[in-house]
């Protein structure tokens, strides 16, 4: 037993020290090229200084890291396992009579406290930092700035109006939709209030509206009811619970924001009748994180563990490789399927991690057995 401990403890470091070496080499790669493309998309835009762009580049590092993190497990496990296989380390151990789940705990549970650590600490900071390197970037770079100018100005909003029934809705359709200095501003807006069966209660046309603190503000609004003429052109107030913050992070990429935030942030577009699917998908995806980080170590030591005597070394490790992007390859297109809801989120983003564990724990038994 303390033998089995003492080499599972030097596995686990030599596999932390090549995932974390490979893990700061591909988020180096990441960011340089990342680095030239700002410096690309910046060249028509004066005011886009090249401080401006290493400041974005460098927000956006955390959440390279966080994309490259099931890669560098991968890698720097593959680079791991062949070093200690070369020097018949590992050999000398499963011929000593140690299984080789009794080594892999280690680099295992290594993988899954990194990925841990990344969800629950990295996380936040990284979608605080890119949430700030999108405003700078919409601010300085991108032409419009701002997710609601993706649209073309043109906003769809949903809220809860219990004015004329306690479980109505309102549609909101507003054009050429602008936010200055925190104020969101629209012109020609139309909403439409429903009530609890969808049936309409009453139309409303305003020529503008400048949503406030609780209310919407609405300027020239003309009331129409079935079966009724039109009301005079007047300023009215529609209440509502939205704010711009609530309207701006609801076109904001999920990444934006972090795992402790996504419950509360999907019940509230719930509520407000955006869609969650996204955002979902996106919990999902952080919380299957170490999961896919234990497998993706796994993976390594099954494709890297074979003895170099008999051949086929450089095979065995490109197999490793082509594995784990088939298993990018395969989430990336559950994820599709996810946000097209064909499949639900939490199946889009288990279900591929769960295909690479089985994968690597048999690849295993087979290398275990002989």
């Amino acid at each position: 037993m303390p033998i089995a401990t003492t080499l599972t403890l030097y596995v686990a470091r030599v596999f932390s020290f090549h995932m974390l070496g490979m893990l700061l080499a591909l988020t180096g790669v990441v960011a340089l090229f990342d680095l030239i493309e700002l410096l690309r998309r910046a060249a028509s835009r004066p005011e886009a200084t090249f401080a401006v762009v290493a400041e974005i580049a460098a927000l956006r590092l955390p959440w390279a890291m966080m994309q490259i993190l099931p890669f560098a497990v991968l890698l720097g496990g593959i680079l791991a396992f062949w070093r200690l296989t070369r020097s018949s380390e590992l050999i000398v151990a499963r011929a000593a009579g140690l299984s080789a789940w009794q080594f892999l705990a280690g680099p295992t549970l290594c993988a899954l406290g990194l990925g841990l650590f990344a969800v629950a600490v990295v996380g936040p900071v990284s979608a605080a930092m890119r949430a700030r390197a999108e405003a700078v970037d919409s601010t300085f770079i991108k032409i419009g700035g701002g997710p609601l100018a993706l649209n073309g100005g043109r906003l769809w909003l949903r809220q809860a109006d219990q004015e004329l029934d306690p479980q109505g809705v309102a549609l909101l359709n507003a054009q050429r939709v602008v936010v200055r200095d925190g104020t969101l501003a629209a012109e020609a807006m139309s909403i439409f209030r429903l009530d609890a069966r969808d049936r309409l209660l009453e139309r409303i046309e305003a020529r503008a509206g400048t949503l406030r603190d609780g209310y919407w503000a609405l300027q020239d609004a003309r009331t129409i009811v079935p079966g009724r003429l039109p009301g005079p052109a007047r300023d009215m107030h529609l209440p509502t619970t939205m704010t711009v913050d609530r309207v701006q992070d609801s076109f904001a990429p999920p990444d934006t924001l972090s795992v402790w935030a996504l419950p509360g942030f999907i019940g509230l577009l719930d509520r407000s009748g955006f869609s969650s699917i996204r955002h979902r998908l996106y919990f999902h995806s952080l919380l299957a994180m170490p999961l896919l980080a234990g497998t993706m170590s796994l993976l390594a030591a099954a494709f890297s563990m074979r003895p170099a005597r008999r051949g086929g070394v450089a095979q065995m490790i490109g197999s490793g490789v082509a594995a784990g992007f088939a298993l990018f390859v395969l989430s990336k297109v559950a994820e599709e399927f996810g946000q097209t809801g064909t499949l639900p989120p939490a199946l889009a983003a288990w279900v591929p991690i769960a295909a690479g564990l089985l994968l690597s724990i048999s690849l295993l038994l087979h290398l275990e057995d002989g």
